[in-house]
């Protein structure tokens, strides 16, 4: 006899014609609570009031207006055939590598119009964002996407994971991986460590730029474990792709800010 499980209601709040959705309500409240951390440190950094506010009023929408044209543009052979889905976001469909490249591009344009280091202001924000990450995963959980593989009942049991994760990762009639709580898990181990780096003397620029290799060194991993991938060909991940290139970018740059700055001092 096959077990009948059922998911998680998709809906949060029903207003008659109008519903809310948990995958909305997991990702802003990820970006909430991200943005109060980064205007906490933005006061200790006497920072203006009001420039967290302000960058997260443009950030936010062309972000995710980025993130999901990078998804949408991928999987075209589908939206091209199902015009209509092109902005039901809350059906998920978000790719983060989308969102960095829309914050990356907003916040060069804001701080070049309010005369504030780009590196001082991705500073303060890279907790934030591992956070609103490690969040906004759980998004994916609700909406039984950002999966891996089959695994058997056994396997999740001897994770100890609750049966609540357990049983929303069956899935018509199969068990899955649940990636999307490992890189949530690597994600919030990710705030704690440029939490704690925040104590540490390092180069303006280079919490930012741990971020980026600590998040896709993880991303790297468990992208492999994923059934959904966006795939650039028949055998690269688009995401494995992005991430590798993000890692040597992100080190070339540490090395040649570093040895810029050694030969000024010398």
């Amino acid at each position: 006899m096959e077990t009948t499980i059922e998911p998680i209601d998709r809906v949060a709040i029903n207003l008659g014609p109008f519903q809310i959705y948990w995958y909305s309500v997991i990702i802003i409240s990820g970006a909430f609570i991200g943005l109060w951390l980064a205007m906490r440190e933005s006061e200790r950094r006497f920072l203006p009031k009001n420039t967290f506010s302000d960058l997260v009023f443009f950030a936010v929408p062309i972000s995710i207006l980025f993130a999901r044209a990078y998804y949408v543009i991928f999987e075209w052979d589908y939206y091209s055939a199902h015009p209509n889905k092109i902005m039901a976001i809350w059906e998920g469909g978000l790719a983060m590598h989308g969102v960095l490249t829309g914050a990356v591009l907003t916040i060069i344009v804001f701080a070049k119009v309010r005369e504030i280091s780009f590196w001082k202001i991705t500073d303060i924000l890279a907790p934030s964002l591992i956070l609103a990450q490690a969040i906004g995963r759980w998004g994916n959980f609700i909406n039984q996407e950002a999966h891996g593989g089959p695994v058997s009942r056994e396997f999740l049991d001897n994770l100890y994971l609750p049966d609540f994760i357990i049983n929303q990762m069956y899935i018509k009639g199969t068990y899955y991986h649940p990636t999307f709580l490992y890189e949530s898990l690597w994600n919030f181990g990710g705030f704690i460590v440029l939490m704690s780096l925040r104590r540490v003397n390092l180069r303006r620029g280079e919490l930012f730029l741990t971020y980026i290799i600590y998040y896709s060194f993880g991303r790297f991993f468990i992208e492999g474990m994923r059934t959904d991938s966006l795939m650039l060909t028949e055998y690269l991940r688009m995401a494995q792709v992005i991430s590798v290139v993000l890692i040597f970018v992100a080190i070339l740059i540490i090395w040649y800010r570093r040895k810029k700055d050694m030969q000024i001092s010398v």
